[in-house]
C-alpha cells in the first residue's frame, strides 16, 4: 500500500481519552460545518418565506424522503403505477435509514419524517468528523479541516441536511475508510456492511475493504510460499473484515430477490424507476442532447463538470492517495457515471465522493488562513442559495 503523507495523529490507544482528544482536534472542522449547513438553512427559511413555502417540508416531506418515512410507518410493499407505464416500487430504497426512523419514532414523540431529519442532522456531523479524520490522517489537520468545509460547500450541500440517506451513508463510508487506513478489519467490514444496508453505493465501501485487503495479502510473501497456516492465525482479522463487508449489500439484494421471486429483481425494481448501469451511454446522448438542442451552454458546463471529476481523480491517484481512499472514489465515480435515470441526481451520487476532494483541500491548506476562509466562505453563500433555489424547483435533488 501507498505511504501516508503523514503519520497518525491521534491516539490508537481506546478509552474516552482518546475520543475527547480526537474531538478536540477535529472541532475546528465540526464548528465550521456547523455554521456551514446552518447558514443554508437560515437561507432556505428566508427563501421559503418570501415563496410561501415550508422549509421543513422541503427537507423532510418531499421526493425520496416521503418514501423512506412511508417504508419507516407501513413497511415495505408500496408500488405507484404512472400514467406512462413505469412502476415505481418502494424496494428501491435500502432500509437502514427507514430503520431508523421507525425506531426513533417509536421511542419519541417524532414523526417518521422529523425522525429522518434527526438521524441526517446527527450523521451529518459524524460524517463530518469522519472526513476530518481521513483527511488528518492523510494530509494533515489544516487539510482536514478545509476538506470538511469543502464537503459542507458542495453546490447540493443541502442534501445533508434533508431527511435523505446521503449524509448517514458519507458517515459510514467516512469512518469505513479511517478504519482502513488504522488497519482495523472488522470495524471496517462491519461498517462495510452498514453501509451496504443504506445505498446502492454501498458497494464502494465493499471495494474499498476488498482492494486494500488485497494489497495487504499480496505484501505478504506467507501466502506466496504456500505457508497458509501461519498467514491464516496471522490474517484472521482482515479475513473476518473481508468476509463482513458485503453481508448487507448482498443481503438486501438477496431479500428483494425474494420477495420478487427473482434473482434480478433489485436490478428489475430499479429498472422501473428508469434506473441501472450502461456504462455511461445515456448520460452521454444526455450531454450530446444538450449540445444539440440549442442548450449548448448546459451540454458545455456538463463536459466541464466531468472533466473537472475526471482531473481531481487523476490527481488522487498522481498524488498517492492511500489504497483505501481510491478506491472508494473511484467505484463511487464510477457508478455515478456509469449510472442511468433522472440525470438531475448525479451531484447528489457524487456527494459522498469526498475523497476527490482532497487535492483542493491540500492547496486551500497553503494559502494564509484569511484567504482560505474567505474562498470557503463565498462558497458557502453560493452553496446556501443554490440549496434554497434547488428545492423550491419542481423537480428533485
Amino acid at each position: 500500500m501507498t505511504e501516508l503523507a503523514h503519520p497518525p495523529v491521534t491516539a490508537r490507544s481506546s478509552g474516552d481519552g482518546a475520543v475527547r482528544t480526537a474531538l478536540r482536534r477535529a472541532a475546528p472542522a465540526l464548528l465550521a460545518y456547523t455554521v456551514t449547513r446552518l447558514l443554508g438553512i437560515a437561507v432556505l427559511a428566508i427563501w421559503g418565506a418570501m415563496a410561501d413555502r415550508s422549509p421543513h417540508q422541503l427537507l423532510s416531506a418531499r421526493w425520496d424522503s416521503l418514501w423512506y418515512s412511508r417504508i419507516a410507518e407501513q413497511g415495505y410493499g408500496y408500488t405507484l403505477r404512472l400514467p406512462d407505464g413505469s412502476v415505481h416500487s418502494d424496494l428501491a430504497f435500502f432500509p437502514l435509514l427507514p430503520w431508523l426512523e421507525r425506531l426513533i419514532s417509536a421511542v419519541s414523540p417524532l414523526s417518521a419524517a422529523d425522525a429522518g431529519l434527526l438521524v441526517s442532522a446527527i450523521a451529518s456531523l459524524a460524517a463530518a468528523w469522519g472526513v476530518f479524520a481521513v483527511g488528518e490522517r492523510v494530509s494533515g489537520r489544516r487539510a482536514a479541516v478545509a476538506l470538511v468545509v469543502l464537503w459542507a460547500v458542495l453546490p447540493v450541500g443541502i442534501v445533508q441536511s434533508m431527511a435523505y440517506s446521503e449524509s448517514l451513508f458519507t458517515a459510514l463510508a467516512a469512518w469505513g475508510v479511517y478504519a482502513l487506513l488504522e488497519r482495523r478489519w472488522v470495524t471496517a467490514g462491519a461498517l462495510a456492511a452498514l453501509a451496504g444496508l443504506t445505498r446502492p453505493v454501498g458497494a464502494a465501501v465493499v471495494a474499498a475493504v476488498w482492494l486494500t485487503a488485497a494489497a495487504e495479502l499480496a505484501r505478504d510473501p506467507r501466502w506466496r510460499e504456500g505457508r497458509w497456516r501461519a498467514a491464516w492465525r496471522e490474517d484472521r482479522r482482515l479475513l473476518a473484515g473481508v468476509a463482513l463487508a458485503p453481508l448487507g449489500w448482498l443481503g438486501y439484494f438477496a431479500w428483494v430477490g425474494e420477495r420478487t421471486g427473482s434473482l434480478t429483481g433489485y436490478l428489475d425494481v430499479q429498472g422501473g424507476w428508469g434506473n441501472g448501469f450502461d456504462g455511461g451511454l445515456a448520460f452521454a446522448a444526455f450531454i450530446g442532447g444538450r449540445l444539440s438542442d440549442g442548450t449548448v451552454a448546459a451540454g458545455v458546463g456538463l463536459l466541464l463538470g466531468v472533466g473537472l471529476l475526471l482531473w481531481l481523480y487523476v490527481l488522487c491517484i498522481r498524488r498517492r492517495q492511500p489504497v483505501p481512499l481510491l478506491a472508494y472514489g473511484g467505484v463511487v465515480l464510477l457508478l455515478a457515471l456509469t449510472a442511468k435515470g433522472y440525470f438531475g441526481s448525479k451531484p447528489r451520487l457524487l456527494m459522498p465522493a469526498f475523497p476527490l476532494l482532497l487535492p483542493l483541500a491540500v492547496a486551500l491548506a497553503r494559502l494564509r488562513p484569511a484567504r482560505s476562509a474567505l474562498v470557503l466562505g463565498s462558497a458557502g453563500l453560493a452553496s446556501a442559495v443554490y440549496g434554497a433555489f434547488w428545492l423550491h424547483g419542481t423537480g428533485p435533488p
